[in-house]
């Protein structure tokens, strides 16, 4: 990296905007445009995440300070607020989602080595969830929610080797979460880890006619028989049974037909008894229920994301801009990833995020800012400071 760069501008080496032209043109998003075309919208709304801005207007204020550095950092101009606003209403967001869709191509190999916590097996493992971001009704009305509210929700798939998307679906917040299940193709031999809001029988039996197995809580209404127990398990592990169970409700017999696997297991830090159905019948009982445990990976990123990204805080009323506004900070999220595993940093993705927000104007080499053993140790101890302080 050339050490006379800014952050900002070493970190734009890692985005193929040759690839994001491709997405352009593919929606002809720069037709009849004069002012702000998607790239230097882009650019402008990385930015911001990256700097973790709260709104439009904040990112304009900040890029007209430093306009004497615009092109330095690689911004070919700076905007009044209402063209960077209107350009927000006006690109197609699924410019943007395409390009989140190329780096989660891009960077989710890069992890593939990565284990997941205490589980020893070479499945492709996922868990799958959605989180709500609570917005007004008054101003985003298309965006339903309960109980007369506004709500978007962003239901996810999560590679849990690496904490890497690759599926992302926004919708408003009456969108039940098992509906996700009929438009998310299934991989063969995967593992889908999922609460109980999935449990759809029929999008269950597709996932196991496709070879895919899931792992999800099981409903206290649910209706069976028992058909085998396997009586050899350790109760101190925490397990209590390992059944194969045949579902005997009307409905549900009909649209599972097949056996299914039940496990409970005892959890003592908070005393109760969870019980999980599977599909899978190679892995043992108590593998069942540490890859549940996993789950919460999903949890965490949704957690991550709405503390170090501009999520909450939307940038535009319209379905378009909020479509655009997530998929920015996922981009943001897949390019810090992809920088961290190309400098074999040390260093989690949060403390590259924290390191980057405040450097964006610095002129220090990205390598040196983010693999210097002592700057690093510092910089985690100036963090850890700032962290038990709030």
């Amino acid at each position: 990296m050339n050490s006379g760069k800014y952050v900002f501008a070493q970190l734009l080496q890692f985005v193929n905007k040759y690839e994001f032209d491709k997405c352009v043109k593919r929606y002809n998003g720069d037709y009849r445009v004069r002012e702000l075309n998607c790239w230097n919208l882009f650019v402008q709304l990385f930015f911001g995440q990256l700097t973790s801005l709260n709104s439009l207007r904040d990112i304009c204020t900040c890029l007209k300070a430093h306009k004497q550095k615009l092109y330095h950092l690689g911004i070919k101009q700076n905007v009044n607020q209402s063209t960077l606003s209107r350009a927000n209403e006006r690109r197609d967001w699924r410019i943007f989602a395409e390009f989140g869709e190329y780096l989660i191509q891009k960077v989710r190999p890069l992890y593939s080595d990565n284990l997941v916590p205490n589980v020893d097996i070479d499945n492709e493992v996922f868990a799958l969830d959605s989180t709500t971001i609570s917005l007004s009704i008054k101003l985003f009305s298309w965006a339903q929610g309960k109980y007369s509210r506004g709500a978007v929700k962003i239901h996810t798939l999560l590679d849990l080797r690496g904490s890497i998307p690759t599926f992302i679906h926004i919708t408003d917040g009456k969108y039940h979460d098992s509906n996700i299940l009929d438009i998310m193709p299934p991989t063969p031999d995967a593992i889908y880890l999922m609460d109980k809001a999935y449990i759809d029988f029929a999008a269950l039996y597709n996932i196991h006619k496709t070879g895919a197995f899931f792992v999800t809580r099981a409903k206290v209404s649910m209706v069976y028989e028992v058909i085998e127990c396997n009586f050899n398990i350790d109760l101190s592990t925490g397990l209590r049974t390992d059944r194969t169970i045949q579902l005997t409700g009307y409905k549900s017999s009909k649209l599972y037909p097949e056996l299914l696997r039940m496990v409970e297991y005892y959890d003592d830090d908070k005393e109760i008894l969870l019980v999980f159905i599977t599909n899978n019948f190679e892995v043992s009982a108590l593998e069942v229920a540490r890859l549940y445990r996993n789950r919460w990976q999903v949890e965490v990123f949704f957690k991550w994301i709405k503390q170090n990204l501009t999520i909450k805080k939307i940038w535009g009323h319209s379905e378009n801009a909020v479509n655009i506004h997530i998929w920015v900070a996922i981009c943001t999220y897949l390019i810090v990833a992809e920088v961290k595993h190309a400098l074999k940093s040390d260093l989690s993705i949060y403390e590259i995020m924290q390191i980057l927000s405040i450097s964006a104007f610095d002129k220090t080499p990205i390598a040196e800012l983010l693999t210097q053993t002592q700057v690093n140790q510092n910089i985690k101890e100036q963090l850890n400071l700032f962290s038990n302080n709030f």
